[in-house]
């Protein structure tokens, strides 16, 4: 069977950091094996889905370069989620409970006062007809628990946390439908992964409960159970769970000038062994994928540590990558000479500006004298080779200046900066006319 992974937002609102990390690796987990990637949007909660964010998944998920091989939408499988509901109530692992939410939260406080685990006490298997006419009868409408199979025990080979065990009878039977009919998550999330064929699942460690009870829904359908992987969760750079994180989605780093490299290479490494390191192409990220390599810690998400990568990144990147969002006139000789000095792309734009002029600089009274002789040599030296050193070398014979004296105030003149790019790059690209301009006091 083909290796296939799946990513399953609900389009409730903008993917966050954590999200993206989980379309990650499984994308470049089905990637490694040849396999397949799916998008699954997990919107059978009509009231909350927003078309917009479907949207917005499809547009964060391409510009991260996370293509698809499919797309599918649970709102379209209701009849399929219908035909299998009465299927398993029919063979009994599907009940009808009619407690309010009100006595729910009762019952849990008794347990907990009683230093009892908080599990549900199946009252409602013990219900009779006529009880349950009486139920209706008030009004109340019953929501649905999956029957949990206690003599059943559940476990798995995780690929990241190892071997897991859990007791059935420790598990309450989870809710899979609400009164109004609506479903929860995790009984429609096994008829799909069955239906799409899944074969592995790489989600969050605050799933494992929730695989637990799948597994037994898997079973209850006659499937085979995909591979699980839960990631240890992300944490801030205080060392906890930060409710920041949360919100930190595709448009806050673009807009803050990340490459997708860059949350790619980050991501991707983060809670491995394995060093991060500024790569541009994903292949040998992907080709080094192995969830052997991840830890039991949190993983530890550092914007500061992001926007260095970033920088590295940039400093790689090629002109044909970034040819679109540079100035019309920047062509790939300038930019090769500005980009080491970049921590973003957009900041191309500054330096292009230090190129085209005009740029004011403040020049001390006693340079005045070097730069008007500078501006003379600039006028004779030959422009086609080597300018920068045609220039500095002409200079330093005539004046005897060398070192900081030498090149500082050229740099301040010609760029209106003390520091940048090597002048032997940019020189050129100011070219003559430009250069005995701003030389000229």
């Amino acid at each position: 069977m083909t290796l296939t992974t799946r990513f399953a937002p609900s389009p409730t609102g903008m993917l966050h950091i954590g999200n993206i990390r989980t379309a990650l690796h499984n994308w470049m987990w089905a990637r490694k094996h040849g396999g397949r990637f799916l998008l699954r949007i997990d919107d059978t909660d009509a009231a909350r889905s927003q078309s917009q964010f479907v949207e917005a998944i499809r547009e964060d998920l391409a510009w991260l370069g996370l293509a698809p091989d499919d797309e599918q939408r649970q709102s379209d499988h209701g009849d399929r989620y219908e035909r299998v509901f009465e299927r398993l109530r029919d063979a009994g692992r599907i009940y009808p409970c009619y407690e309010t939410p009100q006595e729910l939260d009762l019952k849990r406080k008794v347990l907990l006062g009683r230093g009892l685990p908080p599990i549900y006490d199946r009252a409602a298997l013990d219900l009779d007809d006529a009880a349950r006419r009486a139920y209706r009868a008030e009004g109340r409408r019953p929501h649905w628990r999956f029957l949990l199979d206690r003599d059943e025990a559940i476990g798995w080979s995780d690929l990241i946390r190892g071997e897991q065990h859990f007791n059935p009878a420790a598990l309450s039977d989870p809710v899979i439908r609400r009164e109004d009919g609506s479903w929860l998550y995790l009984l429609p999330s096994v008829i799909d992964d069955v239906d799409m064929g899944i074969t592995d699942v790489m989600r969050g460690e605050d799933h494992v409960s929730n695989t637990a009870v799948q597994i037994q829904m898997f079973t209850a359908l006659g499937a085979r159970p995909p591979r699980f992987a839960h990631e240890a969760l992300l944490v801030g750079t205080e060392g906890k769970l930060s409710k920041r994180l949360g919100s930190l989605g595709i448009a806050h780093f673009r807009e803050a000038g990340i490459e997708p490299q860059a949350l790619v290479a980050l991501l991707a490494r983060i809670g491995t062994s394995d060093p991060v390191e500024p790569v541009a192409d994903p292949a040998p990220l992907i080709e080094a994928f192995d969830f052997a390599r991840f830890g039991r810690a949190p993983a530890r998400f550092d914007e500061e540590e992001l926007r260095t990568l970033n920088a590295r990144i940039v400093h790689l990147l090629d002109y044909g990558a970034v040819a679109s969002r540079l100035p019309a006139e920047m062509d790939r000789p300038a930019w090769n000479a500005v980009r080491p000095n970049l921590a973003r792309v957009a900041d191309a734009a500054d330096w292009w500006q230090v190129v085209a002029g005009p740029v004011e600089a403040e020049i001390a009274e006693e340079d005045r004298d070097f730069l008007a002789t500078a501006a003379v040599v600039a006028g004779r030296i030959d422009w086609q080779d080597d300018p920068w050193h045609a220039l500095t070398n002409a200079l330093k014979a005539e004046t005897g200046r060398k070192g900081r004296a030498l090149f500082l105030p050229l740099r301040l003149a010609l760029t209106g900066r003390d520091h940048g790019p090597d002048m032997a790059a940019l020189l050129p690209l100011i070219g003559r006319e430009r250069a005995i301009a701003r030389l000229t006091p």
